[in-house]
């Protein structure tokens, strides 16, 4: 982690630490699972005491920020996953209804995202949108479908923090936690289908030059059209299965007759 703390002016209480450390995460440039500088570091780098820090890191601990993970290290606690449950998560992945009306979600939402990111992506924005990219790009060429399956989640999340929306970055975290759970299990059922792993790529391609070139409504376009791609070929998935699955029944059956 490279220092992103800023230098606290002539303060005797900890305050200013707690309020500059909620701030990153409220932001999101601190992440859940975000390990924090050691304390001497994190108290240079902050320019206080570290009896002030040590306040500071139990203020925010209390608050349920952050976290001491057994071993040593103080990490940013798992705040987003408060949201949805692991068993409302489960519920919504076993359901039908639910998995379309998760899509469905996700359609209107991540257009919106895109939008504002197209109008409101800084140069640092768009450097890191371009580093997920050249990720994604190397993963595709060399079929390495997890780390491709990680860099869309990441890319997505990416696009929702170039929003430079509070609510929004966060509502989008939430809903990506079923993605990251989910978008392996899509992608195997969906991959068999011709064509399909180019598509998204291709899709993903789009909604980046839409945003790296200032285009808002190619952004909200191209990332609504991934959407309803990814829902349609989902569809066209779970029928292709199903009828793979009453074909090998019936050869089953009449080869046993």
């Amino acid at each position: 982690m490279g220092e992103i703390f800023s230098r606290i002016e002539h303060s005797r209480t900890s305050d200013e630490a707690v309020q500059q450390i909620e701030s990153l995460i409220l932001e999101g440039v601190l992440r859940d699972g975000d390990r924090l500088p050691g304390e001497r570091e994190l108290a240079r780098q902050l320019d206080i005491s570290r009896p002030i820090l040590r306040d500071a890191l139990k203020a925010l601990e209390a608050r349920g920020l952050i976290a001491t993970r057994h071993g040593g290290g103080t990490y940013v606690a798992d705040v987003t996953g408060q949201i949805f449950t692991p068993p409302v998560m489960e519920l919504i992945a076993s359901h039908p209804k639910a998995v379309a009306d998760y899509l469905d979600y996700r359609r209107d939402i991540e257009g919106i995202a895109a939008e504002h990111a197209a109008r409101r992506a800084t140069d640092d924005d768009r450097e890191m949108l371009a580093q997920i990219m050249d990720r994604m790009a190397a993963a595709h060429e060399r079929g390495d479908a997890a780390e491709e399956a990680a860099m869309d989640v990441e890319f997505h999340s990416a696009v929702g923090e170039c929003a430079h929306n509070i609510i929004l970055l966060h509502t989008l975290r939430s809903c990506y936690r079923l993605l990251s759970d989910g978008i392996l299990r899509n992608r195997t059922m969906i991959y068999d289908l011709p064509g399909v792993r180019e598509s998204i790529f291709d899709q993903h391609r789009s909604i980046h030059f839409a945003i790296a070139t200032g285009e808002p409504a190619g952004a909200r376009a191209a990332a609504v059209a991934h959407i309803d791609f990814v829902r349609n070929a989902l569809a066209e998935a779970e029928r292709t299965g199903d009828w793979r699955r009453v074909s090998r029944l019936r050869l089953k059956q009449r080869t046993a007759d």
